[in-house]
């Protein structure tokens, strides 16, 4: 895992830099000239720690976009509320689009898809 590393010099932050002739990985201070040979190669490193699913792509606060369609012509089977907003999207593991519904209710915010 990678850390911010710090000049041993003035206490700055140490920025990678590419030292192209000798391929190499250096983290270099701007301030002054300190600079150290990287250990790793590892600039950044951003783990995913959940799956990968339909919800993925649905944010919280969806059902207050106003740039969605809504539909009176739904009824959300958690709360019965009938507004509700839809987009279509691609499911994961199939082909074609679907159409995806979000109810409207704050204290809801059941998603279903047709």
């Amino acid at each position: 895992m990678s850390t911010m590393k710090f000049c041993r010099e003035c206490n700055n932050i140490l920025y990678p830099r590419e030292e192209r002739e000798k391929k190499v990985l250096l983290y270099a201070c701007r301030n002054c000239d300190h600079q150290e040979v990287a250990d790793n190669n590892c600039v950044y490193r951003n783990e995913v720690l959940h799956s990968a699913d339909e919800r993925t792509q649905v944010l919280q606060d969806i059902a207050s976009d106003p740039t969605l369609p809504r539909t009176k012509n739904v009824r959300c089977a958690n709360c019965q509320h009938g507004e509700a907003v839809f987009f279509q999207a691609t499911a994961r593991g199939e082909e074609g689009m679907t159409l995806f519904f979000v109810c409207c209710n704050p204290n809801c915010g059941h998603r279903w898809r047709d």
